[in-house]
This record gives C-alpha cells, structure tokens and sequence, in this order.
C-alpha cells in the first residue's frame, strides 16, 4: 500500500506578486513556501503510515529549487520523492498541470490499495480544482473537503466538511482525498530526520520520462495546452490600521457603537 501525497512549492503571497510579461507569475523572483494544505495531506498520509506501515510517495511538479521542499517532505518521514520538472510543462493552468500530474502518478505506479492525498487547495490560485482533475483523469472515486479520515479494512471511511455541517462517506481504495487544515495539524522535522533526509535521493521525471503517456502530448500541457488564460494579476491592497478605544467606561460604550453604526456593521 501506498500514500502518494501530491504536493506544491508555492510563492509566498504574503509579499509582492511579481508577473512575466505572458501573465504568468514570476516565480524565481519571490520567496517560496509549501503550500500550507499539502502539508495536512502529509500529514494524513504520515499518520496512515504510523497506522498500517504504507510507503508514504511524495510528488511534486516545479522548477528545480523545489528540491529543498521535498527534503523536507523526507525529513518529516516520507519515504520516496519525485519532482516532475521540465521547461515543456512551463506556464501549465489547472487543466494542463493535473494531466502531468496524473501521468506522473501513472509512471509511478497505482496499485489497488493506494490512496492519493492532495491539499485542498494552493495559495496561488485558490481554484482547488487539480487534485478532483487529476482524480478523474486517472478513473479513481474522490472525496474533497476531507476532515477526518478512518481505515476500515480495504476501504477509507472519511468525514467530509459542508457548508452547514458533515457527512460521512466510505470510499473504496484505490482514491483520492484532498485535505483541509481541520484535518489535522502538520508534525515538525526532527534532527534524525533532517540529516538522513539529504542521503535519501530523489527522482526527477522529466518530458522524456513521461512523453509516452496518453494523458502527455503537445496540446494537452504547457501554455499551449492550457485553456485558461489569466486577464491580470496583482498584489492584494494592503488592509489599513485598525482603531483602538481604550475605556471600560460608558462614553467608551457609546464610542465603539458609534464606530460599529457609522460603519453600517450594526
């Protein structure tokens, strides 16, 4: 069995968004994180693996300095990294990148009892369509919004979050999940970890690796490939200072419902 966590280098939006010129963001120019959502999905699969003692994959699609990040993921406790990288993937949108994706987890391998773990969403889109696209272009049932999840024998019995509420669905495996943060909270590196992490070597599957996939052609991948095109991109305004009263007292009372009125929040 096998927990392949589909994970993403991020640019750390919290800065400056810098764009190229084809309305792509220019990634080499900003700081990068991994995306907060994958790391619940990692986690997931890690604690499956302190449950059943699955092989926990880790698969990334980026540029090279997307090294650094899957040493993390391997310090944390994964057991296998694949970064799929290649200038012919460059400036792939959602439909294009879970094409790759899904060929990239196909040159893996996915076995009967495998489950496919993905954030939610990326922080640099927030569209939290590829892990359900790369769900069906590999034929496999999928759960989003996953807030708990159980092994029960050969199925996946998961708690699903809703906009009033839960439900509870069984899922037989081979599956794909994706995680929210309410799932769980991500472990820490370890020393142990860290230092065996950069003797666990990494595999790079490149255009050449994957090009005889059926999901992999000229017109399926890249910007060619993509059908959405970005109008515009920006760096969100920044929000103004907040206004503090100070008081316990009645005029202090009458003061914020002033605020809150000439607001229109009461």
């Amino acid at each position: 069995m096998k927990a392949i966590v589909c994970v993403k280098q991020v640019p750390d939006t919290s800065g400056k968004v810098a764009v190229n010129p084809d309305g792509t963001l220019n990634r080499a120019s900003m700081p990068t994180i991994s995306n907060p959502d994958d790391m619940n999905a990692l986690e997931a699969a890690l604690a499956l693996k302190d449950a059943t003692g699955c092989k926990v994959v880790v698969v990334s699609m980026g540029p090279p300095p997307a090294e650094g990040m899957l040493h993390e993921m391997l310090a944390m406790g994964a057991d296998e990294a694949f970064l799929i990288s290649g200038r012919e993937f460059g400036g792939s949108d959602t439909f294009a990148t879970s094409q790759i994706i899904a060929a990239g987890i196909q040159a893996i391998g996915l076995d009967d009892d495998d489950v496919v773990f993905c954030g939610r969403q990326a922080i640099d889109g927030d569209t939290a369509q590829v892990g359900p696209q790369i769900a069906e272009k590999l034929g496999l049932p999928q759960v989003s919004y996953v807030a708990e999840i159980k092994k029960d024998g050969k199925d996946i019995v998961v708690k699903r979050m809703l906009e009033d509420g839960y439900m509870t669905i069984k899922v037989q495996t081979p599956c794909l999940l994706t995680c929210i943060k309410e799932l769980n909270q991500p472990r820490y590196m370890n020393i142990r970890g860290i230092m065996e992490s950069y003797s666990m070597p990494y595999t790079v599957l490149d255009y050449e690796a994957l090009k005889d996939s059926p999901l992999i052609e000229a017109d399926t991948i890249g910007l060619k490939g993509s059908p959405t095109n970005i109008l515009t991109s920006f760096t969100p305004p920044q929000k103004g200072k907040g206004k503090m009263l100070e008081g316990a007292d009645q005029e202090a009372c009458h003061a914020l419902v002033s605020e809150l009125a000439e607001k229109h929040i009461i």
